[in-house]
C-alpha cells in the first residue's frame, strides 16, 4: 500500500481505545533490555528480523496502522517500520529512531571487530517511540504523528557502507507533505546531556527544549552542541524542518561498553514526557 493511501486510511479505525497516560520511563527501559534480548540488530541479520517483528507487533497492539518499507541496499534486504496515527488528511509530524546497530565496535579497544550491543545507540530511541505508541493512542492525538524506525543508520564506512541509509530511502521515496522531523538517538544515558545539535532547525528546536524547561527538565541544555550526520539530515536536505535529539558525547558509543547497565529510566522518561508535552499541543 502506498504511503499516500494509507495515511488517508489513518482514523478510519483504530483498535485501541484507551485514554492518554504519562509516558513511563521504566516500562521504556524495559523495552531498551527486550531489544537486546534480540541480540545486535545488524542489517540483515536475525536479530534485525526479530527486532522488526518486534517493533511491528508493539505499534499495533497500541492501535497504529503499520506499513513496513522493504528495499535493498547491497544486496541486503533492509526494512523501515513506520506506525501512522492521527488526524488524517495533514501533514504528519515525523518521529524517527534507528533500530539497527553498528556491526563492528570500531572504537572499542580491546575488540574492535564484535559488534556493538546497542542498548542506547539503537535500543533508546526506539524505546522512546514505542513507549509514546502505548502511551498516546491514535484517537487522542490532536495532529497526524509517524513513528518511523530506519534501518540501516549505523554501518558507515563498514563495508562500502553509507550512513544513514533508511532515512536517505524513507525521505526519497516520499509521497506526501511532512510538517517536521525529529530524530530521537542516544538519550538512555544515566548521565544525559542534550545540547541544541547545531544543523537542526532552530524554530522546532526551541519548541521541544522550551516544553522540557517547562516540565523542569534539565537535560536539555539551550547551549549549542556539535554538528552531527544523522537520521534528521535527509529531511534537512529536502527542506523539511528536522532537529536530531542526541547525547554523543556518551563514552560508551561504538564500544561493546554500550550495555543496559548504562540506560536510566530517568533520563528515558525526560526525552519521552518532554515529546509527549509537545505532541500534545494543539497544530
Amino acid at each position: 500500500m502506498a504511503l499516500a493511501i494509507l495515511a488517508a486510511a489513518i482514523g478510519a479505525g483504530c483498535a485501541s481505545t484507551e485514554e492518554a497516560r504519562p509516558f513511563d520511563g521504566q516500562r521504556a527501559h524495559d523495552r531498551v533490555a527486550q531489544q537486546l534480548e534480540f541480540g545486535p540488530r545488524i542489517p540483515g541479520s536475525g536479530g534485525s528480523q526479530l527486532a522488526g517483528e518486534w517493533i511491528q507487533e508493539q505499534l499495533e497492539q497500541a492501535g497504529w496502522q503499520v506499513k513496513v518499507q522493504s528495499f535493498n541496499y547491497h544486496g541486503i534486504e533492509l526494512r523501515n517500520f513506520i506506525g501512522m496515527a492521527g488526524p488524517a488528511g495533514v501533514p504528519p509530524v515525523v518521529l524517527g529512531a534507528h533500530y539497527d546497530t553498528r556491526p563492528q565496535a570500531d572504537l572499542d579497544p580491546s575488540d574492535p571487530a564484535a559488534p556493538v550491543p546497542g542498548a542506547n545507540d539503537g535500543g533508546s530511541g526506539v524505546a522512546v517511540l514505542l513507549e509514546l505508541a502505548a502511551a498516546m493512542p491514535p484517537e487522542t492525538l490532536p495532529r497526524a504523528v509517524w513513528l518511523v524506525f530506519f534501518d540501516a543508520e549505523d554501518s558507515g564506512g563498514i563495508d562500502g557502507w553509507e550512513w544513514i541509509v533508511g532515512s536517505s530511502h524513507f525521505v526519497e521515496t516520499l509521497e506526501v507533505e511532512i510538517e517536521a522531523a525529529v530524530i530521537v538517538d542516544m538519550v538512555g544515558d544515566a548521565d544525559l546531556r542534550l545540547p541544541l545539535e547545531l544543523n537542526s532547525t532552530g524554530a522546532l528546536q526551541q519548541q521541544i527544549w522550551l516544553a522540557a524547561r517547562t516540565l523542569g527538565y534539565g537535560a536539555f541544555v539551550a547551549e549549542p552542541g556539535p554538528s552531527i550526520l544523522d537520521d534528521h539530515t535527509p529531511f534537512l536536505r529536502a527542506g523539511i524542518p528536522a532537529v536530531d535529539i542526541i547525547d554523543i558525547e556518551y563514552p560508551p558509543w561504538h564500544t561493546q561498553a554500550d550495555t543496559l547497565d548504562k540506560i536510566s529510566p530517568a533520563s528515558l522518561e525526560q526525552v519521552g514526557r518532554t515529546l509527549q508535552t509537545w505532541l500534545s499541543r494543539q497544530p
